[in-house]
Formats: C-alpha cells, structure tokens, sequence
C-alpha cells in the first residue's frame, strides 16, 4: 500500500484510531490533514510524529455544515487536491430511555446525529466535487459493530453508525461512475480514549472476553483496515463494510 503523492483528510485524527490511520498514511508517503474540533495541542502532537513535513492541521466542528465545507475548501488549497477522504470524527454519549428526560433525549440525537452522520454526510459531499473534477478518490467512513448489534445504552450512536453503513453503500453506488469509490470499517471495542472508561471499569473483562482473542483491537489494526480500503487494487470492494472486531459479533 504506496501512498506517495496522495493526499488525505482524516476527521477525528488527533488521537485514538484518527491518530494511528494518520500514521499509517504518513508512514507510506501520503501528505496528511490532520483535522480537530477541540483539542489543537492533540493534533498537533499527531502532527509532530508523523514522518514528513507537509502536513497540515485543520479545525472544524462536524456538526456544523458550513465549518465543513470551509475545512475541505481549506485542504484542497492547502494541498491542491484531495485524493482520499477518511471519516473518522464522532462521539459517543450513553441516554438509556428509561432515565433521560425527554428534553435530554432530543439533545442528545440531534448532536450525536448531527456529528456522526450529517458530519460524515457532508464532508463526502464537499470532497466529492472536487474529487469528482479530478478525476476519482477514495473515501473511508470509520462505523462501528454498535450498527448492527444494537446500543441499548446508546441508541442514537447506534443508528448513527447504521445510517452511515447505509450513506456509504447508496453513496458508492452513486459516485462509482466518478472513479471514487467508498468503504466502510466497522470496528469492536478499541484501546482509545472513548472506550477507556469501559475497559478500566469492572465490565473491562467481559468486553475482552467478547472475543476468542480475549482482547479488544488496537488503534493500529482498525487503520490497516481503512488503508487497505483506500489503497490502489481495491476499487472492487466499493461498498463494502469489513468488521474489526476480533469475531466479537460475527454475522453473514
């Protein structure tokens, strides 16, 4: 997987598996984005280890629209195109029904909708054009196995990443005769800051245990997915979901 000459935008990079998927393209010779919403000495940090020294640093809140368009206006000029596109930026909030007030709940699907979806929704349509006038690229949405096995605790994250897998496959089929193609990676538990708190509680065991590998996946694993599905030779996967999670929820 070369990536010398490529450039990419990764949502979400200042840490966790944005850091490592940065990496892993610095590392083959990509000229990476490094996008944050928040934290600028995080990114920063990314920025500093990466291999190179053309990258640059963007800031954005994904949920609001007109940040994104300025963030890819922004990468396109910096860099003077935009060959791959991985969206990686969300959250995760716990709402259980039965103990949020019905003010909470609103509050809580519309910002968890408006960052994991429309972010993701939005960033593709605003990559899209110019990828579409250069002639085709690559894009990689980072979903989750919460899609398909249900988040009883988090119900809006888990329809979030559902309506990506969805987005990504209808976008594919759509944007196909553009040369870009879309994949999706659905990950498991990860050893990130978002799941610190689970892994360290009492029910740290019971996640691990989850999978025959008695572990949950690293950082690293999750962004050899998503370079595989950005890489020369894999158009053919378009629309395509591969799960990472170590046969923690296996389905056919």
């Amino acid at each position: 997987m070369n990536f010398a000459d490529k450039t990419v935008l990764v949502t979400g990079a200042s840490r966790g598996i944005g850091r490592a998927i940065a990496i892993q393209f610095a590392e083959r010779g990509a000229q990476v984005a490094i996008h944050y919403n928040k934290n600028r000495e995080e990114a920063q940090k990314t920025a500093a280890i990466l291999p190179g020294n053309k990258h640059i640093v963007v800031q954005a809140d994904m949920a609001d629209a007109e940040q994104v368009r300025k963030m890819v206006d922004v990468v396109v000029k910096a860099m003077g195109r935009l060959d791959i596109l991985v969206n990686n930026a969300g959250i995760f909030e716990e709402h259980p029904l039965q103990d949020v007030t019905y003010d909470e709940w609103q509050r809580y699907w519309n910002r968890i909708i408006d960052t994991n979806l429309m972010g993701p929704v939005n960033t593709i349509y605003c990559a899209a054009q110019y990828m579409i006038r250069q002639g085709g690229g690559r894009i990689v949405n980072i979903s989750s196995r919460g899609a398909f096995r249900g988040e009883p605790l988090a119900p809006a994250y888990g329809a979030s990443k559902a309506a990506m897998n969805s987005m990504g496959q209808s976008l594919a089929k759509a944007l196909a005769p553009h040369n870009i193609f879309i994949g999706t990676v659905a990950p498991g538990f990860v050893e990130t800051d978002m799941a610190a708190e689970h892994l360290s509680g009492p029910g740290g065991d019971d996640i691990r245990n989850q999978s025959p590998l008695k572990r949950v996946a690293k950082p690293e694993e999750v962004a050899y997915a998503a370079l595989f599905l950005a890489s020369d030779g894999a158009e053919f996967t378009t629309g395509t979901i591969i799960d990472v999670n170590g046969a923690s929820y296996l389905r056919s």
